[in-house]
This record gives structure tokens, sequence and C-alpha cells, in this order.
């Protein structure tokens, strides 16, 4: 390999490597939470990246069998996601408020697409190094870092539904959020307590198709627990009373939201809930279905 070839290896590497570290930025909530979980991923980023940086060069030199290592890298980067779903789901039961399998699968699929992003990434740098002068370099650099964060940056809560707060009542024994049925608490004492600390809301459907993907089980413990990891959980192990809740309301899709934060702030509560994000599995569009049928 000449010295062109390994300059430019080494800044695709540096690129992709750097593209990792940037898409990693957005896990906060998530996982890894620790050093080492993150030095694990940087690695993996680190071998995408030098994947993705001798795919030209090996292809220019026809050195055909290098490229067959990419195939082998796309089953070591499943394997990565087959990492974090066992991973998490083992942390999961430990969790006061677990996210539920839908929201492990989803994380599991982003970390294992943000390698392939890394090889994208890197493949693209290493061609306009070799190709291109530096402001055209520069500027493709930029420009998959843009894609890089268009891709990470899915639809958020707020972007499906109408957030509205609304004080828990207690109707008789019955739980309330509005009009949604949350559940029954007979004891006084306990009542209280959830009146206390209890905040509600009320999410609206901004159309049909959204009704469906806020009806999905794990929707909605991915926004139980994504609350109580920003605003904390007012609960401990062994009180089924305290436990925050969602229901939905059978006639409009609305659905009702009981929280039991430790930070009780509403306009917080709002952000947050706002900024969950929108898992994939739990997207529906039925219309779409209806007017492919019309156009028939």
């Amino acid at each position: 390999m000449s010295i062109n070839y390994t300059n430019a290896v080494i800044f695709g590497l540096i690129i992709g490597t750097t593209a990792r570290l940037y898409m990693m930025r957005t896990d906060y909530r998530q996982y890894p939470t620790y050093l080492h979980g993150k030095i694990v991923h940087v690695a993996l980023g680190f071998i995408a990246a030098g994947l993705g940086s001798i795919f030209i060069p090996a292809l220019l030199q026809k050195n055909y069998t290098a490229i067959t290592f990419l195939t082998l890298a796309a089953s070591q980067f499943r394997e990565v996601r087959n990492m974090e779903r066992n991973t998490m789901t083992e942390l999961d039961s430990f969790e006061l408020v677990p996210r539920g399998k839908t929201y492990i699968e989803g994380i599991a699929v982003a970390f294992e697409s943000r390698n392939y992003l890394v090889i994208l990434t890197s493949l693209v740098s290493t061609g306009v190094f070799l190709y291109g002068n530096w402001p055209f370099t520069v500027t493709a650099v930029l420009l998959m870092f843009a894609i890089c964060k268009y891709l990470m940056s899915g639809k958020k809560l707020k972007d499906l539904a109408d957030i509205e707060f609304v004080q828990p009542i207690f109707v008789g024994n019955g739980l309330h959020v509005g009009t949604i049925y949350i559940m029954n608490i007979g004891h006084p004492a306990r009542q209280k307590e959830i009146l206390d600390v209890g905040m509600g809301f009320i999410l609206t459907p901004k159309n049909f198709n959204y009704r469906n993907s806020l009806a999905n089980l794990g929707q909605r413990q991915a926004i139980l627990h994504d609350t109580a990891t920003s605003l904390g959980i007012h609960r401990d192990s062994g009180t089924p009373s305290l436990t925050p809740l969602i229901k939905r309301d059978l006639k409009d899709g609305k659905i009702g939201i009981f929280l039991l934060p430790q930070l009780r702030d509403i306009q917080k509560a709002i952000e947050v809930i706002g900024g969950v994000p929108v898992l994939e599995n739990a997207i529906k569009i039925p219309s779409e279905r209806d007017t492919k049928e019309n156009n028939q």
C-alpha cells in the first residue's frame, strides 16, 4: 500500500472513530452509562472505521480478499445487538421502572446500525481524501456527520401528541387522570400520599395514525422509564400501589399518564415526556393501507 493510501486510511480511521464518539453522545438516558461500557463501543467503532477505511484502497489494489472482511464484520456487529439486548434485559429486572423489551430492542438495533454508519463515514472520507481537494474533503466529512445526526434523530413523543397536565383525582376508590381510570386504591393514607406526590398527564394524538403508536405497550413503558429516570420515582420494591401507570381511553385514543416523581415540576415533566423517542416497533400507519386499497 503506497504512502497516499496509508494517509487516506489513517484519515478515514480518525474520521470514523470521531463519528462513533459523536453518535454516542445521545445515549445519556440509555446505555452505556459507565466508562467501561463506552470503551467497548469506542473499540468497536474503531474496528468499524478501519474496515470502512480499507475498502477503497483494497478495491483499487484488486485485493478482493480484504473486501470480504466486510461480510465478517456484519456478522460481528449483529453480535453487538445480541450483547446489548442480553445485557439490558438482565439489568432491566433490577429497575424500579423497567425499560421494557420493545425499548431494549430499539436501543440494541441502534447500536448495531451506528457501527454501519461508521463504516460508511470512513469509506466516504477515505474516498474523498484520495480524489478530492481539501475544501471538497471537509465538505464531504461535514455532510456525513449531518447524515449521521439525521439518521440518529427519530421522532419524539411531542411530534405525535399534545401533552396536558391534569391533577389526579379519586372517584370513590378509583384513581383517575381526567376521565381515564388508572387503578383502585382503597387505603385512605395511601390515597393521600398519591394525591400529594402524584402527577397526571393526558396525551391527545394529533391524528388517527398516532393513536396506534401511543397504544403500543412498549411505547407506554418507554414513557414511564424515561420519566422515572429524569424525574426520579417515589416508590420502593414491594409497594404495588406506588406504581406509575399509563391507561388508554378506548373511545378517543387519549392516553392518561400517572406519575409519582421525586421532582414535581410540571414543565420539566412535559419536556421529558415530549422528548421520549418514538420506538420504531410502535409506528403503525393504518391510513396508508386504506389509501393504497382505494388507489387499486
